[in-house]
């Protein structure tokens, strides 16, 4: 049953990619856009089905268009000369050292020990740590499923609220839901806290957007601050949780950071390399040295100081299949804006809603964007299928370039919310048993709502003040 299943999905996929290839080619657009959209799509929706892992699919995808002759070997493989892939995997192996000194769990223990007095208290503290470990953590998979929700999971059992129970909804449930929600806020706060971010602003800049990572964090930066704040208080009022005095989890973070001793060596140094690499991201602009190549000095530092090593970073086995998979959407997606398919879509879609206002427009744009990550299994995927083609749509019904472009970018993590598998961290979380399939879709629908007013408002007024329009 299993296998016909997975066959069943292979064979679908496929035929997407056939079936749109024969199809007669639309007025406006070239042979190989046409063909070369065929095999995007098949590729999405090979990704989408999870026949195989997204590298292997992905590769599948860059394969056919090869034999099909609509790419040249060197574009095919250009994804993966980018410096934004790159930047990835070195982000990637630079977190690997916060979990492996500890210096992650510490943090955590120490918010909370700082802040965990009460229900408040205890949600901001790991906020702010989501926050403080979002820009060095490019998986938030591993950031909120293997640093932070450990934490989280512990301090819920020492309540005795227990997952797959009644009792989680002692805290459990209003923890998780809100550790989820600051990873969705956080991830959509740094080009370098999420894998798809990096994806979308190479997008953006193959439409000769720039957005720098100095530029992403400083346009986030109140909007995305103004959503942390709210979301403690806004799950108050819809999960609200039986306990409200946490004094316990305090003394129990408090214990643990005592069995832990003083920060060790490592720990030290990963600190140290975690602060300088920081700043040469923050000032980059200001000193012209790109944010791969100070990506690549402090893991050079972290090597050279032996918090890691090499043999242990070959092993890791979530970046490499990043890099793959990453360099090659990367390089479909750019074929895509080569060969013109998504300026002819984007112009499609203005020409289907040119009797609108700009301003209705572009706002019904960017919401069947976001709403549309109910299809996805995969933020990657969303923004590969969808963020160039709505971009340029959005461009042609007269929007200005750069705030679209950062509506999108930002959505592109801020839609994970929606559901239980839209986003790494979800299916951790939600696998953890304290939060139940119906109560999760109803919060993820009604938090998208109040992130959306909350960056709806906030993010032009800050924008208007940046100079931005």
């Amino acid at each position: 049953m299993i296998h016909s299943k997975r066959s069943f999905k292979l064979l679908a996929s496929v035929l997407v990619s056939i079936v749109i290839y024969a199809l007669p080619v639309p007025n406006g657009l070239s042979e190989q856009a046409w063909h070369l959209f065929a095999i995007f799509l098949g590729t999405i929706t090979l990704v989408m089905t999870g026949v195989f892992a997204m590298g292997a699919a992905s590769l599948m995808g860059l394969t056919a268009a090869l034999l099909c002759r609509l790419m040249s070997f060197q574009e095919a493989f250009s994804g993966f000369t980018s410096p934004i892939t790159w930047l990835i995997l070195s982000a990637f192996f630079i977190s690997f050292g916060l979990v492996h000194t500890g210096l992650g769990r510490r943090i955590a223990l120490w918010f909370v020990a700082r802040f965990g007095k009460n229900i408040l208290g205890l949600a901001y503290g790991i906020g702010i740590t989501e926050l403080l470990l979002a820009p060095g953590t490019p998986s938030s998979t591993a950031r909120t499923g293997g640093i932070i929700y450990p934490v989280v999971d512990s301090i819920a059992r020492s309540f005795n609220s227990l997952p797959h129970s009644k009792s989680a909804a002692k805290i459990g449930s209003y923890l998780i839901l809100c550790l989820f929600n600051f990873s969705v806020v956080s991830s959509a706060m740094f080009m370098t806290a999420m894998a798809a971010n990096p994806f979308a602003a190479r997008l953006a800049q193959s439409n000769n957007i720039e957005v720098s990572w100095g530029s992403w964090a400083l346009y986030a930066l109140v909007p995305g601050i103004i959503n942390l704040l709210l979301i403690p208080i806004i799950l108050l009022k819809l999960v609200p949780p039986e306990i409200r005095d946490t004094s316990d989890a305090v003394n129990n973070a408090k214990q643990e950071l005592e069995t832990l001793g003083a920060m060790k060596s490592p720990e030290r140094l990963m600190a140290l390399g975690f602060v300088l690499l920081m700043l040469l991201w923050v000032l980059g602009p200001l000193i012209k040295l790109d944010a791969v190549v100070a990506a690549l000095l402090g893991l050079s530092f972290l090597l050279i100081m032996n918090v890691v090593k090499w043999e242990q970073l070959l092993k890791l086995h979530s970046a490499f299949e990043t890099f793959i998979w990453f360099g090659a959407l990367l390089a479909l997606a750019e074929g895509l804006t080569k060969s013109g398919f998504t300026s002819w879509f984007g112009e499609l879609v203005a020409f289907h809603m040119g009797g609108l206002p700009m301003l209705l427009g572009v706002s019904l744009l960017v919401l069947v964007y976001f709403y549309a990550h109910y299809f996805f299994a995969s933020c990657t995927a969303h923004v590969g299928a969808l963020f160039s083609p709505f971009l340029m749509g959005a461009i042609a019904l007269g929007a200005l370039p750069l705030p679209t472009a950062l509506a999108l970018l930002y959505a592109s993590s801020l839609f994970g919310s929606l559901t239980h598998y839209g986003i790494g961290p979800a299916p951790i979380l939600f696998g953890a048993g304290y939060v139940t399939l119906g109560a999760w879709w109803r919060i993820g629908f009604l938090m998208s709502i109040a992130t959306l007013i909350i960056w709806g408002i906030s993010a032009p007024l800050w924008w208007a003040f940046l100079g931005v329009f």
